[in-house]
């Protein structure tokens, strides 16, 4: 609702996305979804209360992302999100007024202060899914979640998805053509769920296995149209990755044009960059967002509208349950960082509080998804990440242990394009560790004087404490330099820059 009383709805423009509207004279509903093909649009035209009913029962079981709005004369307004998540959609309200938005700087009026539960999440990067953002006045809404407003907002998490357990495989051939060929039809059905132009479209291709077997798949359905992108990497990865790059665009035929943006020149936080400049960028989009976003641009100027990734091959192939890999993965991490305030830390044992219940894609995926979209989103990109649907998901939950582990369906699904064992076995994999480093020791440093010298809300706010991040720096600053600690201190200036330009 707007200030003048009206209600309206801005959809996205874009091929990929259709918009919809329709009332049975009492109850109105708008839906804004991603496009399925062969699926006719609802005429505009006011319906039966019967027909409304089929119109809302069907987008709630959309297959791929989709926003529902539901007015009722005197009712709150209802606001549900689809099970696919390929933006994020963050609500905010004031005065009686409900705003939303998959930007979170249009909602910056409402940022309030600081939660602290989330910038804690944030801060010692064990991310999780749920309504929290770091600004107590803006919430998330989340897959399946719905939202009610009448005048205070209201999310409800779903019921958890139930996932299958791995499974004993059928007798079939001895190299495991049957697994790879459901794999393949897998990633047929994710594909076809979407009306994807070749012409319009470009493969995030990075050289890794995930990419690489999304973007052979999709090469062979459309030989020669699929261009390619990704970001080439600094450090003992680089020469690795430009290699198995090269083999997979000369091995498979993708499209004729690459685009390779070399980032050994573009540290973060350079003097240009927009979070130093105090822009308003959200502390979901992930460090590289500049980088992403130049090279989102160069997409666009190709003339693609379209981004397909391997975003989600981890957890579709992850190795027991996702509680389990979580576990797993929070035993790993050092959360006893020097520079953490007293607020901090005593939030850490809270951090799985109000998450959301298990979905179809992991939650890990899910806060990925959202945190790549809004670069490609500004650029006119719409991502497509097949990993996040139900047909691989379910392949992934109930694939026998040898084939999840250390990604063997990927790998010897690359195999049988004729690549190489260094294709399908790299022993150096692309990391972005070392650019990282050095991006905060030239960079980042100086921001974190920065921050000693003028204060931060995060001091303000107990999270993080100066004498900590004075050491934390020194360390820096003396060539001490351990990545699984002092590489956090990304997390430390982004939450910093973000707190400083939505709370001014």
């Amino acid at each position: 609702m707007t200030d003048d009383g009206a209600s309206r709805v801005t959809p996205y423009p874009h091929p990929m996305v259709e918009q919809l509207a329709a009332t049975d004279g009492t109850r109105t509903v708008i839906i804004v979804r991603e496009r399925v093909p062969g699926r006719a649009r609802t005429p505009a035209e006011p319906v039966t209360a019967c027909d409304l009913d089929a119109i809302i029962a069907q987008a709630r079981r959309w297959p791929v992302d989709y926003a529902l709005i539901e007015l009722i004369p005197h009712r709150p307004v209802r606001v549900t999100a689809g099970a696919v998540r390929s933006s994020p959609l963050f609500l905010a309200h004031h005065d009686g007024v409900l705003h939303g938005s998959w930007d979170m700087a249009d909602l910056t009026p409402h940022a309030g202060g600081i939660d602290p539960l989330e910038a804690t999440r944030l801060l010692i990067y064990r991310p999780r899914y749920s309504t929290d953002t770091p600004f107590t006045g803006i919430r998330r809404l989340t897959e399946r979640a719905t939202a009610s407003f009448g005048g205070d907002l209201v999310i409800s998490y779903p019921d958890p998805v139930v996932h299958a357990e791995p499974r004993d495989l059928a007798r079939g051939d001895a190299n495991g053509a049957d697994v790879l060929a459901a794999f393949v039809a897998g990633i047929d059905t994710a594909l076809d769920a979407r009306p994807i132009d070749p012409a319009a479209t470009v493969c995030h291709l990075t050289g890794g296995l995930d990419s690489g077997s999304i973007g052979a798949r999709a090469a062979y359905r459309w030989p020669g149209q699929l261009n390619t992108a990704t970001l080439i990497v600094t450090g003992p990865g680089r020469p690795h990755q430009i290699r198995r790059r090269d083999e997979m665009r000369e091995q498979i035929p993708f499209g004729p044009r690459d685009l390779a943006l070399d980032i050994g020149e573009r540290l973060l936080f350079g003097p240009g960059c927009d979070r130093v400049r105090g822009e308003l960028v959200s502390p979901y989009d992930e460090p590289l967002y500049e980088l992403f976003s130049e090279l989102n641009a160069q997409i666009a100027a190709l003339g693609a509208n379209t981004v397909i990734t391997g975003l989600g091959g981890d957890e579709m192939v992850a190795v027991g349950s996702a509680e389990s890999a979580r576990a797993a993965l929070d035993k790993a991490q050092n959360f006893d960082l020097p520079w953490l305030g007293p607020r901090a830390r005593a939030a850490i044992e809270y951090g799985d509080v109000g998450i959301a219940p298990p979905a179809m894609a992991g939650g890990i995926t899910l806060l990925a998804a959202e945190t790549v979209a809004p670069p490609l989103l500004r650029a006119r990109q719409w991502p497509v990440h097949p990993f996040t649907h139900r047909a691989l998901i379910e392949l992934g939950d109930q694939l026998p242990f040898h084939w999840r582990e250390l990604k063997q369906l990927q790998r010897r699904h690359l195999a049988s394009f004729g690549l190489s064992r260094d294709a399908c076995n790299p022993a150096v994999r692309e990391s972005f560790a070392e650019f990282v480093e050095e991006s905060l020791t030239v960079n980042g440093l100086p921001l974190l004087q920065r921050i000693l010298r003028d204060g931060s809300p995060l001091i303000e706010e107990g999270l993080v404490d100066p004498d900590g991040l004075k050491i934390a720096a020194a360390q820096l600053d003396s060539t001490s330099y351990r990545e699984d600690v002092h590489s956090k201190l990304l997390e430390v200036i982004t939450l910093d820059r973000a707190a400083r330009a939505f709370l001014a």
